[in-house]
């Protein structure tokens, strides 16, 4: 086996393209990513229709327009008007201020104001509407003296555990990582058989007494020591980038990851035993990949999901892992505490490689 590891090395080092990919994949995923894949809702592009022309809603105005949330695109002077905008993509969001606004809060009456969200981005608008929602309500609790309104004012305070300044980096770099561990350790052994199968040298392999056993834990484990190298790297980045570590035991997480690089080795040498062409391998594994990054949590909570995705789900390793991984990473969970996800994952592993073994079939 010590020679046939040898010789994968070997490949992939003369390979032009490989070494660079392993090296260039994930500081490219690490750098840029995070900062794109933001699901905080920013630069709402807003009009204001106001038919009151009052202190009170020129200070509402001047609200939105601080906010670093809105865009203000200036003031309309009919709703018509501000509908046009919204139709041709220019405005995301129309607050209405009605007439005698101002007048009617001073006599104690909490008049309707309307907000007309463009929800064709379900998120964007209604998050866009709250925003605005909570903006008005700091506007009236500013201009409104009475008694009751005093009484109906709640002060409160929130504690943000795990991410106190609400950092949605930190949610997903762990996600990033498995993505970067499922691509390079699913995809390229996926590749590697049916690359041998094209050019003709896994022929000289079959007719050898090399054991099935040996050859295809020879493929894999080079791609196992890929994967712990392309999450030192991530780990890294991340400290050096945005400040961010693992604040449980990294031990832990290099565990965890190793059985999730066990787990797509050996699905992909399972795809590769059963592929004629690249292009087959290729699409096949890419089916799996995609509907398990979609279905694991990893962007996504699982429990906004329908009731029959949420079971599907117990089948995916990738649900495990990244719950395992986000326990650990970003809550300072010990193996303890994900020790069942440990145990799936130890699972998985043990079916996807005896799987390899059993369905590489070698002829003489």
């Amino acid at each position: 086996m010590k020679h046939l590891i040898k010789k994968e090395i070997i490949q992939i080092r003369r390979n032009s393209f490989l070494p660079k990919l392993i090296i260039f994949f994930p500081i490219m995923i690490m750098c840029v990513m995070p900062w794109v894949m933001d699901m905080e809702v920013r630069n709402i592009n807003a009009v204001v229709v106001d038919h009151d022309h009052s202190t009170m809603s020129e200070r509402l105005i001047q609200r939105l327009g601080e906010s670093k949330y809105f865009i203000f695109k200036g003031i309309r002077y009919c709703y018509d008007d501000a509908i046009k905008d919204v139709e041709k993509g220019n405005v995301d969001v129309i607050v209405e201020i009605p007439q005698y606004y101002e007048k009617n809060v001073n006599r104690g009456n909490i008049p309707a104001l309307l907000i007309a969200a463009n929800a064709v981005n379900g998120t964007k608008g209604s998050i866009g509407s709250s925003y605005i929602s909570s903006i008005v309500a700091q506007n009236l609790a500013e201009f409104v003296k009475t008694p009751f309104a005093a009484q109906q004012t709640v002060s409160f305070s929130s504690l943000y555990l795990y991410n106190k300044h609400l950092n949605y980096k930190v949610f997903m770099i762990p996600a990033l990582m498995s993505i970067l561990m499922m691509m390079l350790c699913g995809f390229l052994p996926a590749l590697n058989i049916v690359g041998e199968k094209e050019a003709g040298t896994i022929e000289q392999i079959n007719v050898t007494p090399v054991s099935k056993t040996s050859f295809i834990f020879a493929k894999l484990i080079p791609y196992w020591c890929i994967g712990l190298v392309v999450l030192s790297i991530c780990f890294l980045l991340s400290w050096l980038i945005y400040g961010i570590k693992p604040q449980g035991n990294i031990l832990v997480i290099y565990l965890i990851s190793m059985l999730l690089a066990l787990v797509f080795s050996g699905m992909g040498l399972i795809i590769s035993n059963y592929s004629d062409t690249m292009q087959q391998a290729i699409f096949v594994i890419w089916f799996f990949v995609v509907c398990m990054m979609l279905l694991s949590g990893l962007f996504t909570p699982i429990s906004s999901m329908p009731h029959w995705a949420q079971t599907i789900t117990y089948l995916l390793p990738v649900r495990y892992y990244i719950d395992a991984m986000r326990t650990v990473f970003v809550r300072g969970g010990s193996l303890l505490d994900i020790l069942p996800q440990t145990l799936a994952l130890f699972a998985f592993a043990a079916i996807m490689d005896f799987w390899a073994v059993l369905s590489y079939r070698k002829k003489s």
